[in-house]
């Protein structure tokens, strides 16, 4: 799990690298849930949380820059 502040903290293409691999995440651990190998089912709900989180923080950022 990842805290906010963590993810305030970076900047945009940062942002834009850690989605990219949450999502992946989300593709593989979706991909073991389908096969029955996924044994901590718990990760696939704090991977979205994370996803939604990023996704929040670059949407605030893009906001800030288009005021600016």
């Amino acid at each position: 799990m990842t805290k906010i502040v963590d993810i305030r903290g970076k900047t945009a293409d940062e942002l834009k690298t850690m989605l990219l691999d949450l999502r992946k995440e989300q593709f593989n651990l979706r991909f073991q849930r389908a096969t029955g190998q996924l044994e901590a089912v718990s990760r696939i709900k704090v991977v979205r949380r994370d996803i939604a989180r990023v996704k929040t923080v670059l949407a605030e950022q893009s906001r800030s820059a288009a005021k600016a």
